[in-house]
């Protein structure tokens, strides 16, 4: 038997080379040979780049720099390639000069992006790696689509030359939902090809490295980042000298030794050598595995936002091995050993089920049906990291207190279950608003409000209408909830049950409020009188969830909310500015109207009378918070950033209005007020304050996080690496710090769209 390959194998990429290596050999260890066709596109592996502007001729330059390692690169790629390769000797370049290929038995697409349009020159899929050459049958094993989703106008190609395969799989859980969404077929995850074959196989095919003794290994393929402190941190744990294997060609740490001369064999040497590995490079984390070498690995922002998109993310969580990716709140302490003997295993589990897959595919046989998950006995599985809001349902619904929440090294509380206390009654599950459908209030009405009381205006962030709402509840027998900062700054929610105890839920706080206990006293109360509570959107949606309704007699505020930063990055921000001023800070006012409402200033109270007041954004504090820098993780994936609201009412800040519009009541400030539900509408129409409506697109105009989620800022995994392992001073100086006069000077000069454009360049 015959198996055609239609693979990337010719670029001079290890993981390219690797992967196509791998798949060959896979092939043949299940019984049939196995030959790559000679065709590739878009692939230029000469070492001088041709000139485009001053990138490439800084690439050129420092080609010539090291010409005659990069050249001894070149020549072990092209050796390793023609020794271990079985590849056409016919070299095809065009579907058309393929169809007269000879004919082989299955026609194999195999593994990396092969399916991505984008990476080809039309911006197209390419019709020869879905095998349109032949009317054999067809397989596919592990192709990737590179890309969240298909481009518009596309869908119908792509389904077309899925039709043909008798066998699909997918490398990553976005590329089998892409299959299941454009061709109705269920494609099973595989592992890629690299993992199909073992420690021993790999050990045969490596060179043995130059470097003697012990070393920690960078391979790094986009900027370190995040890396950075690892690396170092690592280097003066152990002692040991940094080598880096050059992907990307700036230093990783000032003394790392640059190896620019391996190819396929000399990178693999590298990997059973090491003793540590540090990458950004999904290929370098397999062969960390394979080599069984303590590890650290990074992804992207976006992929940290959205794991289940994420293939480093993906393997390693079924290997129970995320704890290895670095800027996460449960991230490995920088010795901890790896248990190797369960990670075998486990590897050992997806490859049998892979291998299966790949012979059934082969030999036209019907896939075995992947063995039934042992049911009972296991703790609850609540909502994953990355999606958990912090809101306290499942730890308050708890009947035996098995649930407690906990800070992670990010700063942030998430459940944790005692496995001795669980009885497995799965309520916890059951009142997860993150693993069930969100409640929404239709119909919302749009005003510009505020408060007639100028006193109690000036004391709020904007216009003041969250103390009316209260006030109002509080003349009804009723008590309201919002969060206050306690003696020691620490953000929580608190009962209220006098007017004069607002004061305390009044203003914005830039933090992450704790709601431990909140839900069952709402609870004990709502059985005897009103209760108004306020807060994130995802707190509203988790009390909800935690009763069970609606009751009529609550009463909920939803604000429009950026996202909530983390309350231990706040903690080590009050004990540094406390040990910077020398003073005890009493309170703080994160929007003070000391000049108004539209230049609000942080204020900072100490307890001996004095104080500091700066513009928000101005303020280190207020500048990295400006940027999303340190928000909880499912803030950056929010699904309450729509106009289907949750609370009763929807309060923030009415941005974006002209400057004839309300002009009197602009500088004191005026609130966004979103009537969302027929009981608000109510309350509402009782309510003594200033009002004019406005169509909901000028809310949303004001307020984008009313429509879509803020987007992760780049540098957001590089500070909670460093947070996980420096001082928070130095990591303070480097992350909160003003940018550099020009990029000042720009900011303010570019508009959106070309600032944009600027970021899409720099990714």
């Amino acid at each position: 038997m015959k198996t055609g390959l239609v693979t990337f194998f010719h670029i001079h990429h290890y993981g390219a080379v690797l992967q196509a290596c791998a798949t060959q050999q896979a092939v043949e260890q299940l019984g049939s040979t196995c030959e790559i066709f000679n065709y590739y596109v878009n692939q230029n592996n000469d070492l001088f780049r041709r000139l485009t502007g001053l990138g490439s001729a800084a690439a050129d330059a420092h080609t010539a720099l090291h010409y005659h390692a990069l050249k001894e690169r070149y020549n072990r790629f092209e050796d390793f390639t023609a020794r271990h390769l079985r590849i056409s000797e016919h070299r095809y370049g065009s579907l058309e000069e393929l169809k007269s290929a000879p004919p082989c038995d299955v026609y194999l697409s195999g593994s990396d992006q092969i399916w991505n349009p984008k990476i080809f020159p039309d911006g197209h899929f390419d019709p020869v790696f879905f095998s349109q050459f032949t009317a054999g049958r067809k397989i596919a094993y592990a192709p990737s689509f590179g890309i969240p989703r298909i481009p518009d106008g596309m869908e119908a190609e792509l389904n077309g030359y899925l039709t043909g395969f008798s066998h699909l799989s997918a490398r990553e859980a976005r590329g089998q939902a892409i299959i299941r969404e454009i061709s109705g077929r269920e494609a099973p995850v595989v592992l890629d090809p690299t993992l199909l074959l073992r420690q021993e196989d790999w050990g045969a095919l490596a060179a043995e490295p130059a470097q003697s003794g012990g070393y920690i290994l960078c391979y790094c393929i986009s900027k370190p980042g995040a890396l950075e402190p690892y690396i170092r941190r690592l280097q003066e744990e152990t002692g040991l000298p940094v080598v880096q294997l050059c992907g990307v060609r700036q230093k990783v740490h000032p003394k790392a030794e640059c190896v620019f001369s391996a190819g396929p064999a000399e990178f693999l040497g590298l990997f059973r050598r090491a003793s540590y590995v540090c990458t950004n490079s999904f290929h370098g984390t397999v062969f960390s595995l394979q080599f069984e070498k303590p590890f650290f690995t990074s992804v992207s922002p976006a992929e940290m936002a959205a794991p289940e998109q994420s293939r480093i993310y993906s393997l390693l969580d079924r290997l129970g091995l995320v704890n290895r990716i670095i800027g996460k709140g449960d991230t490995a302490s920088l010795l901890d050993k790896i248990d190797w003997t369960a990670v075998t295993e486990r590897l050992e589990t997806e490859r049998r089920k892979s291998l299966d897959y790949l012979r059934s595919a082969l030999f036209d046989q019907e896939v075995p049906a992947a063995p039934e998950a042992a049911s009972g006995g296991g703790l609850p599985e609540l909502a994953y990291h990355a999606a958990c809001t912090g809101c306290t349902a499942c730890a308050a619904i708890c009947p035996r207190d098995a649930i407690s929440m906990e800070q992670d090294q990010e700063g942030f509380a998430y459940p944790t279950v005692d496995s001795e206390k669980c009885i497995r009654c799965g309520r916890c599950t059951t009142v997860c608003p993150a693993l069930r459908t969100k409640d929404s209030c239709p119909l919302p009405a749009v005003f510009a409000a505020w408060n007639k009381d100028d006193v109690v205006r000036k004391d709020s962030t904007s216009g003041g209408i969250f103390s009316l709402i209260a006030q109002d509840a509080l003349e009804c027998g009723g008590v309201v909830f919002g969060a206050a900062l306690d003696s020691k700054l620490h953000l929580r929610h608190i009962a209220c049950f006098e007017p004069e105890d607002l004061r305390y839920l009044r203003g914005a706080k830039y933090v992450q409020s704790d709601l431990r206990g909140t839900y069952r006293e709402i609870r004990e109360l709502l059985k005897s009188r009103p209760v108004l509570f306020s807060g994130t959107p995802c707190q509203v949606d988790g009390l909800y969830h935690f009763l069970g309704n609606r009751p009529e007699n609550l009463t909920t505020c939803d604000l429009v909310c950026q996202g909530v930063p983390s309350p231990g990055v706040w903690a080590d921000m009050v004990r540094s500015i406390e040990s910077h001023r020398r003073r005890s800070l009493q309170t703080v006012r994160f929007r003070n109207k000391v000049v108004g409402w539209k230049d609000s200033h942080l204020t900072l109270l100490y307890k001996d009378g004095s104080a500091d007041s700066a513009p928000l954004f101005q303020t280190e504090w207020g500048r990295a918070f400006g940027r999303a820098l340190f928000l909880r993780p499912c803030c950056y994936r929010c699904p309450y950033t729509s106009m289907s609201r949750v609370g009763d009412f929807t309060l923030g800040d009415f941005w974006g209005l002209r400057p004839d519009e309300l002009p009197e009541q602009q500088e004191r400030g005026i609130s966004l007020l979103i009537v969302n539900t027929s009981h608000a509408s109510h309350i509402f129409d009782r309510l003594p304050l200033g009002r004019q409506p406005f169509p909901l697109e000028r809310a949303i105009a004001g307020n984008p996080r009313l429509a879509s989620p803020i987007a992760p800022p780049p540098d957001r995994t590089a500070f909670f690496a460093g947070y996980a392992l420096e001082p928070f001073d130095e990591v303070r100086k480097k992350f909160f710090r003003l940018p550099p006069l020009p990029v000042r000077i720009a900011s303010r000069a570019l508009s959106p769209e070309a600032k944009a454009k600027i970021r899409a360049k720099l990714k």
